[in-house]
């Protein structure tokens, strides 16, 4: 049995179910990811701004593991498969946003991959690269990148196998590649697939989630959890050699 990933209505069979798996073979998205390049930085001037976001989320998981948050109230500082999170300003009644910084896991020395999955709302990610690093964006359907909003080297994009389908199963995975030093904005529709993956120190994320607490009320979880939000896609995570390629010849040899 297949979930539903319309636009309306409830996407969650078990709201409150953190670790919920939808088929891969029937899922379509309803829409496209949309990815704008921002800017390049001098790579100083990247591990600066880098170092300084990371350091909030390290500090607020130090917080967190002396002070716990008090049952009932949201917990600030999170573990998602791609990295530490940290929520950097939390929805309030009549504002129904939220914001989260993310502190990226390097997949190659962890050697493990994260899944690809949906969101039962939308997203708003600007995803910043230092030296020596660079993050993997993937879906299921084509990525549509946007004109530069400056000078801005062209993004490596190609195509490869989802990994982990089922036995017989095969689904297309559409990759761009976020190159080191880099700002990217990616704007993510309700209910359709991405995945992120950082190989490198050096990545964080800053992201936007402008109906967090509409979810909550919509699926009705019985709390506010942001990983409550999220449908993977894969039961199991994969290796990082599955998204350590970058689409260059270098890495990709032929077949």
């Amino acid at each position: 049995m297949t979930q539903p990933t319309e636009t309306t209505g409830r996407m969650k069979r078990s709201p409150d179910h953190e670790d919920e798996v939808l088929d891969v073979r029937g899922h379509r998205d309803p829409d496209r990811n949309r990815l704008t390049p921002v800017v390049q930085l001098p790579p100083k001037t990247a591990l600066t701004v880098i170092d300084a976001l990371a350091g909030l989320v390290r500090a607020a998981h130090r917080q967190e593991g002396e002070r716990p948050a008090p049952p009932g109230e949201p917990k600030r500082a999170q573990v998602f498969e791609e990295g530490d999170v940290f929520m950097l300003e939390p929805p309030f009644p009549g504002f129904f946003a939220d914001r989260y910084l993310m502190d990226f896991y390097d997949t190659a020395a962890r050697d493990i991959c994260s899944r690809m999955h949906l969101h039962t709302g939308l997203r708003f990610v600007r995803m910043m690269t230092g030296p020596d690093t660079t993050i993997r964006v993937s879906s299921l359907s084509p990525i549509t990148i946007r004109p530069a909003t400056g000078p801005f080297a062209p993004l490596a994009s190609f195509a490869d196998d989802l990994p982990g389908t089922p036995d017989g199963a095969r689904r297309e995975r559409h990759n761009v590649i976020v190159p080191p030093n880099s700002w990217v904005d990616m704007q993510i529709p309700r209910g359709v697939s991405h995945q992120f993956n950082a190989v490198g120190p050096h990545a964080v994320i800053d992201s936007v989630h402008p109906e967090e607490s509409i979810e909550t009320l919509r699926e009705g979880m019985s709390g506010y959890r942001m990983m409550a939000q999220t449908i993977f896609l894969a039961k199991d995570r994969s290796p990082a050699a599955t998204c350590a390629d970058t689409g260059t010849p270098e890495t990709n040899p032929p077949r």
